[in-house]
């Protein structure tokens, strides 16, 4: 028989095994939407595209579902229609545990078991409903949670490699508390429904409910060490409870949203690895136990350029080397490897340690150790101004805003969503629309007249605005302006979000961005601190941190 699906702690699994069922969570995270996209709005949240997705692709012929939300609705009355499922069923699970509420709950099981016991053609089995019930677990040594709204496995095993500390899932679908009470003896069906029903409604709520309270217990645990608050894109439920939980706990917390794909999982890599790093400082060995001379380099692989800086055993900075990235991480870091030795006058050998960063670092295999550019960002900015609170980075392919103690650890940091919009690939694709350099515009918003607003950070549609600005005849400092203040109102929201204050330093190659500069200390209402050494920031850190392994 196949297996029956379900998607949420509410799900009567214990009934339905007592009918004979196999019961698995559907939590799979697939490649893309191709099928769900063909048959519903695109808006409807990630993981109700991935219920469509598996129904479509023929994966699942049985599916039991709650009404966690509208889009699980939407996502039932499509699958209705579709008739690609053997057994499909829509629990009306009320929000709240009161006694109107158990009692439309025991009607609802009572339907349930009616209906599926006579798809599968079974009866009742007493004893393999008693058995069905899971122990509750044991207290938990130190280690992580994942909150919020349901993570993918693909996902949440990514989560448990990278972090330090044993994870907890413990999302909407998880932490499951029913049968806390064995269930009573020599009662009948309806009065063990009865029983069942408020055990349901009983467990550590979801948002869905009316009284969300009883969730304090996930995150008051003595024994937790950090929070991972997941949620899905176009889902708000949980975005509300992580805006109050930053209210009510001291523990680290990162948020990452996922839409539900194995693609978006890659993307929140770097996230999870900076996070590890700040909540507990790994110590590094070299590979190799030789001793060199004394020096210590490090690779920044970036989408745009690749770094590289090499350290005397003084930590003097004794090369500094920019070249464009290329087609390959590997081949681009050998490159500039190669150059910075070249003009430190130095052999590869005489490299004690080498540390790589960005968001190549994981294709190059010479490097003695591989550590996030939000870690590494954070080391270089101390070193440059130990008065340095607040870095912003605006690279090719992300911006983050990272916020230090006075040691230049990492406090908290965020970074930009997968989009350009705010990068610096979204500057380069707007002065190649407006026929500039990078050069020329970064000086072309100094001298503005008109305040324009370009309304969209969507990179391809800011392009057609400032297509259509060209065409009205707006003056190109004007223009350049305008993205300038989209790009500074973006990276401000971000630095709001962390926390920022003073002093800040501002990092990447956008630094070089005049104009870009001068707009975003007007939104943050305060100086920039720019290095000569601000396109170097992220190799020096990884420079520094292949000194302490050495």
């Amino acid at each position: 028989m196949n297996k029956t699906y379900y998607i949420c702690k509410y799900t009567p699994i214990e009934l339905l095994k007592a009918f004979g069922a196999d019961c698995a969570n559907l939590n799979e995270m697939p490649q893309g939407f191709e099928l769900a996209d063909q048959i519903a709005h695109p808006n409807l949240c990630g993981f109700g595209k991935t219920l469509l997705e598996a129904v479509m692709s023929g994966q699942i012929k049985e599916l039991v579902l709650v009404n966690c939300c509208d889009t699980i609705r939407s996502v039932y009355d499509i699958l209705l229609d579709s008739k690609k499922l053997d057994f499909l069923y829509l629990i009306d699970m009320l929000h709240s545990d009161g006694s109107c509420s158990r009692e439309r709950v025991t009607l609802q099981l009572k339907t349930l078991a009616n209906a599926y016991g006579a798809y599968r053609g079974t009866r009742f089995d007493e004893q393999s409903f008693r058995k069905a019930f899971e122990p509750q677990t044991k207290e938990k040594g130190p280690h992580l949670s994942v909150l919020g709204a349901r993570m993918g496995t693909e996902l949440f095993e990514m989560v448990q490699k990278t972090m330090p500390f044993p994870v907890e899932n413990d999302t909407c679908v998880h932490n499951r508390s029913v049968g806390v009470q064995n269930p009573p003896e020599n009662v009948s069906f309806d009065e063990l429904m009865e029983w069942y029903a408020k055990e349901l409604l009983g467990q550590i709520p979801c948002m869905r409910m009316m009284d969300p309270t009883g969730r304090k217990q996930l995150y008051n645990d003595p024994n937790l060490k950090g929070i991972i608050y997941h949620t899905v894109k176009f889902c708000d439920f949980y975005s509300f409870e992580y805006a109050d939980l930053k209210q009510h706990t001291d523990l680290p917390m990162l948020k990452i949203e996922s839409d539900y794909t194995v693609q978006s999982s890659g993307q929140l890599l770097t996230r999870l690895e900076a996070f590890s790093e700040s909540i507990a400082p790994r110590q590094y060995e070299r590979k190799d136990k030789k001793m060199g001379k004394g020096y210590f380099a490090g690779i920044d692989s970036g989408s745009t350029s690749t770094d590289v800086v090499i350290l005397d055993k003084n930590k003097e900075i004794v090369a500094g080397i920019i070249l464009p990235t290329g087609a390959g991480a590997a081949i681009g870091a050998e490159r500039a490897l190669s150059e910075a030795l070249k003009s430190a006058g130095l052999e590869r050998e005489d490299i004690d340690a080498l540390v790589t960063t960005g968001y190549g670092r994981t294709a190059i295999h010479q490097g003695d150790q591989s550590i996030t550019e939000i870690t590494c960002h954070a080391r270089g900015a101390h070193y440059l101004d130990p008065e340095v609170r607040t870095v912003v980075d605006i690279g090719g392919q992300d911006s983050k805003v990272i916020r230090l103690d006075e040691t230049g650890a990492v406090v908290n940091f965020v970074m930009n969503d997968k989009c350009a919009a705010g990068t610096g690939r979204f500057l380069e694709m707007m002065a190649r629309t407006m026929e500039m350099s990078l050069d020329e515009m970064s000086l072309a918003g100094l001298d503005y007249k008109e305040d324009i607003t370009i309304s969209s950070m969507c990179t391809v549609f800011a392009e057609s605005e400032v297509v259509s600005l060209i065409a009205q005849n707006k003056a190109s400092d004007d223009i350049v302006h305008g993205l300038n203040k989209a790009v500074a109102s973006k990276t401000a929201a971000l630095a709001k979000r962390v926390g920022g204050e003073g002093k800040y330093m501002m990092t990447g190659g956008v630094s070089k961005n005049k104009g870009l500069v001068k707009t975003l200390e007007e939104k943050l209402g305060t100086s920039l601190v720019i290095s000569d050494k601000a396109q170097l920031c992220g190799a020096l850190g990884a420079a520094l941190f292949a000194a302490d392994i050495a």
